[in-house]
């Protein structure tokens, strides 16, 4: 359970040397390199020193990114080979990976040629999916018999056009027929949005009729350069779409053909990944004409090795501890068994460097209190035997692999007060003893049954819930006293301690050990005595230390409160048992016959398949929640930043150091 200790590292070497210099600590990983940006309004610094870095050179490498992002996720979708259930990286020596970014120049020919086939692809996309908007625009029009570029004859006028679907076609026609006797008006076709017209006039009533169809909402369509009629042009679109769908078919099999080369691809796409990095950090970097200069944070279990690199380059550099006060990147650092809860603890926040990291303490915990709000063996078991099974099967990392260690723990929890519960599906087993062999099978709980003692259970969630807020008062006492205010650990949570504890016993100890309750009675009023005395000290006069004092009382209601979250375990523990018994008991109402079996299979996989996912969920955000606020509240303060070193973050291959 620690944040790893930082110190402050700067370095000053040879402008020659500096290319090398940040390719060793980039392999190395452990140097996080800061910004100088204050630096350059210092007028100190301002003269001596320049930014270091081109900003163009990282807009070309992003661009070239771009572009063989674009070429892998082409290649991706033309892989026809069986993909895994998760994406993970390929392993790969970093001498391996040297050696074949050498043929870089091949593969650059492979992805110029493949871009170029993509766009040609995207061109005949963009050129089919026009033609297939004109077939649309065209289809309404496949009765109109007349050529589209006819508007006019020696002595008609034609408008084609379309009204919106509220007019009133009846009244169109008779306001036209007031206006002129000499006009063929034609419905061609409607739709939900609009009616599809031609209109035959003569040219010289041309004016009028334009006029009286203006006033229905009439709008020209204009076909621009189509010649012959709307059913002649869609033939020769379908002929065009086929002819382009066959060059799309030949350049998607060209594409398949270079899917072999998928692998030497995402390496040179790591490749330019790494080095868009390195250029990218320069910008971080300050310079003279001759030398450079690097401030940053590195592990103080590493140095050796940092300082290995840096005489090796005869560089000058100085490592130092943080100054008072100073605050500095965060990296957690956790044994096997709490490192996985390490995932909550940056859901929330990470601990600023002046805090302590609880993942440790916090762990045992989450994964009791999971466990408790899900309590099911057969729940617990499925859980962990498929995390078990992904997390060898496959070689998760980051985020992802501590999610998936932190439910196989979860899930051993689960299937723990699942036995001690008495719950294996619910009360599935016998339920289906009772079905087919009409057998009173029953299995006992090693501890109690939730459903028949709720009680038992809320009074345990308490005594579980003040533990674990008593273990995060305790961490605040252990921080104040590491940060020299002893008085203040003794004053603000022992007396607490004692004053909750002498509560605790005045109001329950005979229940207990008979007698508690007068010992419970003195401490209450002992310790509530000393948080008059010492919850004002802070203020100038004796009045206000006594009323700051009798006022700090109050707060034993925020601690009842928090104690009071804690019944949410009896609640979520209670939801999956009964969710389970209802589904059991709909799965037996199909009677002792082949249905009846049939169904109680079919009802208990989809009802706990439901009650699984929901009452998981449940756990988990509500164990999380328990930490967050109960927790976290008593001592936490989050906003750390995340350690960030200076390495190669590459996504299709993790490249490892050979020993030597």
């Amino acid at each position: 359970m620690s944040i790893v200790k930082m110190n402050k590292i700067s370095i000053i070497g040879l402008n020659a040397h500096k290319p090398s210099v940040i390719k060793e600590i980039m392999d190395l990983g452990v140097v996080e390199i800061s910004s100088q940006e204050l630096k350059l309004t210092d007028p100190e610094w301002i003269s001596i020193v320049k930014k270091d870095g081109n900003e163009n050179e990282v807009l070309n490498y992003d661009a070239k990114i771009s572009k063989i992002n674009d070429v892998l996720v082409s290649l991706e979708s033309h892989d026809k080979s069986k993909k895994p259930l998760f994406s993970t990286r390929s392993t790969i020596t970093l001498s391996e990976f040297e050696n074949r970014v050498l043929n870089k120049v091949g593969t650059e020919e492979v992805v110029s040629k493949l871009l170029e086939l993509n766009k040609t692809y995207n061109d005949l996309s963009s050129e089919e999916n026009k033609i297939e908007a004109s077939i649309m625009s065209l289809k309404p029009w496949v009765k109109y018999e007349l050529p589209l570029e006819l508007n006019e004859t020696k002595y008609t006028s034609i408008f084609i056009g379309v009204f919106p679907n509220i007019i009133d076609i009846e009244k169109l026609k008779s306001d036209l027929k007031d206006k002129t006797d000499k006009c063929y008006i034609n419905l061609i076709e409607s739709d939900k949005d609009q009616y599809y017209f031609s209109i035959i006039c003569l040219i010289t009533e041309k004016d009028i009729v334009y006029e009286a169809l203006k006033q229905f909402g009439f709008n020209i369509v204009n076909f621009k350069e189509l010649t012959e009629t709307a059913a002649e042009n869609i033939v020769q679109y379908e002929k065009k779409i086929k002819e382009i769908s066959d060059k799309k078919a030949a350049i998607e099999k060209s594409i398949s053909d270079y899917v072999p080369y998928k692998e030497e691809i995402q390496i040179y796409y790591d490749y330019l990944v790494i080095e868009r990095d390195k250029n990218k950090i320069l910008s971080s970097i300050l310079k003279t004409d001759t030398t450079f200069y690097i401030q940053g944070w590195t592990p103080e279990v590493s140095n050796d090795k940092v300082e290995l690199i840096l005489k090796k380059y005869e560089c000058w550099y100085e490592i130092s501890e943080p100054e008072d006060g100073e605050q500095y990147p965060v990296l957690l650092d956790n044994k096997s068994f709490s490192q996985p809860f390490e995932a909550i603890t940056e859901l929330y926040s990470l601990p600023s460097s002046s805090n302590i990291d609880p993942t440790a303490l916090m762990a045992p915990f989450y994964a009791i209190f999971f466990g408790l709000m899900l309590a099911d063996v057969g729940y617990g078991l499925i859980m962990a035997v498929l995390c078990f099974l992904l997390l060898k099967k496959f070689s998760i990392e980051g985020t992802m692999q501590k999610m998936m260690k932190l439910f196989f723990y979860c899930g051993l929890s689960t299937a723990f007060w699942g036995v001690m519960f008495g719950s294996w599906f619910g009360d599935a087993i016998p339920a289906a003893a009772k079905l087919i062999f009409n057998s009173d099978f029953t299995i006992s709980p090693v501890w109690i049954n939730p459903m028949e003692q709720p009680m038992t259970l809320l009074v345990f969630s308490f005594i579980f819930g003040v533990i674990h807020l008593f273990t995060g008062m305790a961490i605040q006492a252990y921080m104040l006293i590491r940060d020299g205010d002893t008085k203040a650990a003794v004053f603000d949570i022992g007396f607490w301690y004692g004053f909750i504890i002498g509560i605790a016993l005045w109001l329950f100890g005979n229940t207990i050990i008979p007698g508690s309750a007068e010992i419970g009675k003195w401490m209450t009023i002992v310790f509530a005595i000393g948080l008059i005395l010492t919850q004002g000290r802070s203020k100038d006069n004796i009045a206000g230390k006594l009323i700051s004092g009798v006022l700090s009382l109050y707060n034993i209601t925020s601690y009842l409160s928090d104690i009071l979250s804690y019944s949410r375990l009896l609640a979520l523990g209670l939801a999956t048992g009964v969710v389970s018994s209802v589904v059991s008991i709909l799965g037996s109402m199909g009677g002792r016959n082949i249905f009846g079996v049939l169904l109680f299979i079919v009802v208990l996989l989809i009802g706990h398949v439901f009650n699984f996912a929901i009452n998981a969920l449940g756990a988990f955000v509500h164990a999380a929640r328990l930490q967050y606020v109960e927790f976290f509240g008593k001592f936490y303060e989050g906003g750390g930043e995340s350690f960030n070193p200076l390495a190669k973050k590459t996504k299709y291959n993790k490249i490892i150091k050979e020993e030597i």
